[in-house]
């Protein structure tokens, strides 16, 4: 694979590498007909990027190259994203002084090359080690969703600005009426005086596209959001939002004919507490009111890279464009969090843990198994 880039594009290399480096760890680098594709992930699989640079986002593009090992199939590579992310991490100066970047793949020493043509006859040169790895993708379907939003970024960046840094999810609310409602989502009842709530409203008249069928809201993360809407306001691309209930995914879409760009993010379910606080507190533990092994976010969440064991299950794919792979790699680990559930605990914080965080069984979140237990001071010297 072989690749130039010249000009502003390299700036718009910059900040896609940037945007991805909010979701992922690594990135995914795979070389397609239809254009280079950039994907990243995050650890708990409720976020997925992908950008895909057309042929004619580059002054020259060959995606095919020989492999050392004949009918090894398309070429897939991934690299960790400090290292990519290190190329280009000065945006300012990628504008003002490289004026071409040569991206290559070098199999005999398993290398990814990256080189800024400088002013003035300087070339940096980078050389990057990759893995191999299967590809990563991410199953949806805009079609299915039932509401749809389009606005321009600016108007979006400029809802968001008002949250602080330190919040982790907000909640987007929408109704028929034409009203768009952006708000701080706290895992908990906040205390009156200490702590801050932001909640911010947007008119029908401020968005292109508005089709809203019914009132809902999802909640998602709003690090990454965050990520996308850069990238979108220095390339002027409308952001699309695809929708449906909660629990659903949300999928939100940069759409040019140099570039496309789509981000999955994973959303809070609707659970019903009173189900589950109605629950009696017996000898056996009783299963919770939402059961996230037959959770729906399988069949549109990540099929992860199958380079590790027990990852070859097939499912039928809604989309020719995305084909899945299930994958069962936590359902064991499910299974246990279930058995050990307190019955009255809310599902909420349940969901949170597994889409937004670690998931840890009751062995891992106590130090010992005698924390329950009375702990006894020393006298000091004072006291007889």
């Amino acid at each position: 694979m072989k690749c130039i880039i010249t000009g502003g594009n390299v700036k718009a290399l910059g900040k896609a590498v940037h945007s991805l480096s909010r979701i992922g760890d690594e990135v995914y680098i795979e070389p397609l007909k239809e254009g280079l594709s950039l994907r990243a992930v995050n650890a708990s699989r409720s976020a997925y990027a992908c950008f895909l640079f057309a042929p004619l986002f580059f002054q020259h593009y060959a995606p095919g190259e020989s492999r050392p090992v004949p009918d090894a199939g398309p070429v897939r590579c991934k690299v960790l994203m400090k290292s990519f992310l290190a190329v280009f991490r000065s945006l300012s100066l990628l504008e003002k002084t490289v004026e071409k970047c040569l991206i290559s793949l070098r199999f005999c020493a398993s290398r990814l090359r990256v080189q800024l043509h400088c002013k003035y006859g300087v070339i940096k040169t980078h050389d990057l080690l990759f893995q191999e790895c299967e590809s990563l993708q991410a199953v949806f379907d805009t079609e299915q969703c039932t509401h749809t939003l389009r606005a321009p970024p600016r108007l979006l960046v400029d809802a968001v600005v008002h949250f602080p840094l330190t919040l982790a999810e907000v909640t987007m609310s929408a109704s028929p009426g034409g009203k768009v409602t952006f708000r701080s989502y706290l895992e908990e009842e906040p205390e009156a005086g200490q702590t801050m709530l932001t909640e911010l409203c947007l008119s029908e008249d401020e968005f292109q596209v508005f089709h809203v069928k019914e009132e809902t809201q999802v909640t998602f993360c709003l690090k990454e959001f965050r990520g996308l809407l850069s990238f979108a306001e220095s390339s002027s691309l409308p952001l699309n939002v695809h929708f449906d209930s909660p629990g659903r995914p949300a999928i939100f879409t940069l759409e040019d004919p140099l570039l496309e760009v789509q981000l999955v993010l994973a959303t809070l379910s609707e659970t019903d507490s009173h189900s589950s606080q109605m629950t009696s507190c017996t000898a056996k533990a009783v299963a919770p009111a939402y059961d996230f092994t037959n959770d729906d976010i399988d069949a549109y969440m990540i099929a992860m890279e199958t380079t590790c064991a027990g990852m070859d299950q097939a499912c039928p794919s809604p989309s020719p464009t995305f084909p899945t792979r299930c994958t069962s790699s936590d359902t064991k680990d499910l299974d246990n969090d279930h058995e050990e559930t307190v019955p009255g605990t809310p599902p909420q914080k349940k969901f949170r843990s597994l889409f937004f965080g670690s998931v840890l069984n009751q062995s891992q979140t106590l130090p010992y198994p005698g924390s329950g237990q009375e702990v006894l001071a020393e006298d000091s010297e004072g006291e007889s």
